[in-house]
């Protein structure tokens, strides 16, 4: 039975490309980075992004043999891959936000920042409450750790609290700086410090814990970039077209593959044999990573130059986005090998199709309903009847 996993490979070819049109020869799509076409690519790559999870309990290289079913392995090493293109998106969003809207900057903080936080602790006591619920061993110190979110109750939610510092140094770089030259490059100098940082940081159970913290972080500050010189940039890019649509695509391979060298060599781990150089060897790492993910994520935006997605499946999951990615882990942990590394799981489901729509089809529902509860807390929290809609991409 655990070869039908490997369908999921051709319903996501046509799950992309039902309803797609393919621009005329000497045309472009001009819908390329339109709210609508970034809406359909983000709710596509929440269900990438499920995969990679699936797959990492599933058929990643650090699972013991005895845990291993086969299936899901292209999706395990590039969820940095799939966070980067939703951070593209959301740094081209908000720039697009900050020109086209008049005073965007007032009430930022409480518009956008909090609705992030909101969602964040609403899935954290959620999970936390399912971990009383399977007799996870929880002391005072771990509780208030979960609750306060130095630790993720949620495992997944990284991403949670990475993106709500980088709104802020879209806020204060965009609100304090006189020119946006000077913004835009003091917003490059505050992702790059967060980067470096989290280099400084050994693997641990609190914040930072690991590259995956800051590999991807990058495309926030590439999206607002190019959304500043989005005319220029895809201008050039439509006159060398074909060269950079082969270039790029070459080095998708090339670089993968020399960042899986350089990471072997040098390893983000030089703190499991006291490396004293292990900070420069996560530069390395971090930088063939970089390298290797920009390929991919311009060669994607490349063919929906000439490209147009979507349908209606799309458009709604790019409706749920956010919320999908906080709860779909949730029943992915109660069935997979283990709950979260800490606690047995409810059931180890070995059955890799069957996991797949026991942890989507679940998902939907439950991003709906969570997106209900986020949005009546948040406008609570900000006295409005009615609350804006996810901020994920905008």
């Amino acid at each position: 039975m655990n070869a039908l996993i490997y369908l999921i490979y051709p319903v996501m070819a046509v799950l992309l490309f039902w309803g797609a049109k393919r621009a005329e020869k000497g045309s472009w799509n001009e819908e390329a980075f339109s709210l609508k076409q970034m809406k359909a690519l983000q709710g596509y790559l929440a269900i990438c992004i499920m995969l990679h999870h699936i797959g990492q309990k599933t058929c990643a290289n650090w699972l013991e043999p005895w845990l291993i079913e086969p299936g899901l392995e292209l999706f395990v090493p590039f969820g940095y891959y799939f966070v980067g293109i939703f951070l593209f998106c959301s740094g081209y969003g908000l720039w697009k936000s900050y020109k086209n809207k008049p005073h965007y900057l007032n009430g930022f903080i409480k518009r956008r920042i909090l609705p992030l936080l909101v969602a964040f602790y609403v899935s954290a006591f959620l999970f936390l409450l399912v971990r009383f619920l399977m007799k996870e061993p929880l002391d005072g110190w771990k509780i208030f750790c979960y609750a306060s979110g130095l630790k993720l109750s949620n495992p997944n939610t990284w991403f949670m609290i990475a993106l709500p510092f980088l709104y802020l140094f879209f806020y204060l770089s965009f609100r304090f700086c006189h020119t946006e030259r000077k913004a835009v490059t003091v917003l490059g100098l505050l992702v790059l410090t967060y980067m470096l940082i989290g280099t400084c940081i050994d693997h641990n159970d609190y914040w930072m814990r690991g590259e995956w913290w800051y590999n991807s972080v990058h495309f926030f500050f590439l999206g607002v970039l190019f959304g500043k010189n989005e005319e220029a940039v895809t201008a050039h890019a439509k006159r060398h077209y074909k060269a950079y649509f082969i270039l790029l695509f070459l080095g998708i391979f090339v670089l993968y593959a020399a960042s899986g060298i350089a990471q072997g060599v040098f390893s983000y781990y030089g703190e499991n044999w006291g490396a004293p150089d292990k900070i420069p060897r996560r530069w390395v790492c971090l930088i063939s990573q970089i390298l290797a993910s920009c390929a991919f994520v311009f060669w994607v935006f490349l063919i929906f130059l000439k490209l147009k997605i979507g349908n209606r499946f799309l458009y709604f999951m790019g409706t749920v986005t956010m919320e999908f990615y906080l709860i779909h882990g949730l029943f992915l942990e109660l069935f997979a090998y283990d709950f979260a590394g800490v606690a047995p799981s409810l059931y180890h489901l070995r059955n890799v199709p069957l996991l797949v729509l026991i942890v989507f089809l679940p998902s939907i529902p439950a991003a709906l309903l969570l997106q209900k509860v986020n949005r009546l807390i948040t406008a609570l929290l900000t006295g409005k009847g009615k609350n804006e809609k996810s901020p994920a991409s905008t």
